[in-house]
């Protein structure tokens, strides 16, 4: 192929590109896939769907990595269907319309949509029609929790498929497999003495994982065909900074991160988020954890928690890395030095299991609807006593069913906000519940 350059041709042999490993590594049979066994073992469902053909609209829902790209065109090959796919990030409506119409000419077609979470809502009612109509089945790939980034019309048309993380044995796995089976590499005789640093830089991502595979084997000579953590970290020119992001180092920092929060200590809280921010760890996975913590450990001490982490949540995900990390601190150092308490969490908790030891007891006859004359006729609403009726808006019934009268879920807090909530309760149910 000849270029010109400053008015000199030079001639460039043709050569064939070879894809890169995480290409060549994707799986052609059921038994290339690595991990995710709930979903293509033997009698997983969703296997047994593609065996026989009968595929609903799907998401794949999972961290990078994870093979839901993979799964999708392997889907494809199974399913004897017109394929196309898009990604969210550079395509729109326009394409998505495109994409219907050669669909309706086949008669139906498979459509996989990468990073679906990055649609906006026009953009996903779009596709509505046609999954409605069946004239696309719509695969659709997000790394985000389908149920805060789809929309909830997409969303009751399709089946919901989780992949997992996939831990330290898969991984291994996935490099033995690629040494083994992949003619590049298995010409070159490799092999891969140490296996950690590899899966540290990989994060968990099977792709990223062949990617590094792939760079630290390109290096090696007929004299050196081993593969060392030495050599990986050489390498790729750093130490391993032990935040695994899909390990067991990532549970235990979070765990510590959570700990801190609810021990009142906002210096080693902001510690342990430095570590989870330097680490590359989800800002969104971050302020989700807030949320919960919010309510868990907080709850009615200081009810303005839920509202500052939800705050927090939203001002992430719109703002993201770096600047969100000051979002974040502040929300941190909130709520460790707000008032704690679990009143909240023990309360659910015991009324859950009441629930579930009386799921038979009917609702007292005065508390039910009665919406028709013969619920009337059958008692339904009789003898109810209307609260705002009655001095300060309170009068001393039961509403509790007969089996558990008198029942107490709700212990508050031994703090000031809820040594206040005790007080009022006490004062309403001086002659029904210990407060």
């Amino acid at each position: 192929m000849p270029l010109k350059l400053s008015g000199i041709f030079i001639f460039i042999p043709m050569q064939t590109i070879l894809p890169p490993l995480a290409e060549r590594m994707r799986p052609k049979s059921w038994e290339d896939f690595t991990g995710q066994e709930h979903l293509i073992g033997q009698s997983a469902a969703l296997r047994q769907m593609i065996e026989a053909g009968v595929l609903p609209s799907i998401i794949l829902w999972g961290p990078p990595g994870t093979g839901k790209t993979s799964l999708a065109r392997f889907i494809a090959q199974r399913i004897n269907l017109p394929y196309f796919q898009i990604s969210a990030i550079d395509s729109g409506v326009k394409e998505i319309r495109a994409v219907i119409e050669s669909a309706s000419k086949e008669g139906k077609a498979i459509l996989f949509i990468d990073e679906i979470h990055r649609f906006n809502k026009s953009q996903q009612d779009a596709l509505l029609g046609a999954v409605e109509a069946g004239i696309i089945t719509l695969i659709g790939a997000t790394t985000e929790n389908p149920s805060f980034e789809v929309n909830k019309a997409l969303l009751s048309r399709c089946q919901i498929f989780i992949l997992n993380e996939l831990g330290k044995e898969s991984l291994v796995q996935l490099i033995h497999h690629a040494v083994t089976y992949d003619e590049v590499l298995k010409a070159k005789e490799i092999v891969v003495q140490e296996s950690e640093a590899l899966i540290y830089y990989s994060g968990g991502d099977a792709r990223k994982l062949l990617n590094v595979l792939e760079l630290v084997s390109s290096t090696l000579t007929s004299a050196n065909k081993t593969i060392t953590n030495t050599l990986v970290e050489s390498i790729l020119q750093k130490k391993i900074l032990y935040h695994d992001k899909k390990g067991e180092q990532h549970y235990d920092i979070v765990s510590a991160f959570i700990k801190s929060i609810r021990g009142s200590d906002p210096n080693a809280a902001l510690f342990y988020l430095a570590k989870m921010m330097e680490g590359g760890e989800d800002p969104k996975f971050i302020a989700r954890r807030l949320l919960i913590l919010s309510s868990e450990d907080i709850g009615n001490a200081n009810p303005n928690a839920l509202l500052l982490a939800n705050t927090c949540f939203d001002a992430v995900t719109k703002i993201g890395y770096p600047e969100c990390d000051l979002i974040l601190s502040q929300t941190v150092i909130y709520l460790a030095t707000s008032p704690k308490s679990n009143a909240s969490y023990l309360a659910i908790r015991a009324a859950q299991q009441t629930a579930r030891e009386y799921a038979e007891l009917p609702v007292p006859l005065h508390l039910r609807n009665a919406p028709t004359k013969l619920m009337k006729d059958l008692d339904y609403g009789k003898d109810y006593k209307y609260a705002h009726n009655f001095d300060g808006n309170f009068i001393d019934v039961e509403f509790l069913p007969n089996a558990i009268a008198g029942k107490k879920f709700y212990d508050p807090g031994n703090n000031a906000k809820e040594n206040d909530i005790r007080n009022q309760l006490k004062k309403w149910w001086k002659n029904k519940y210990n407060y």
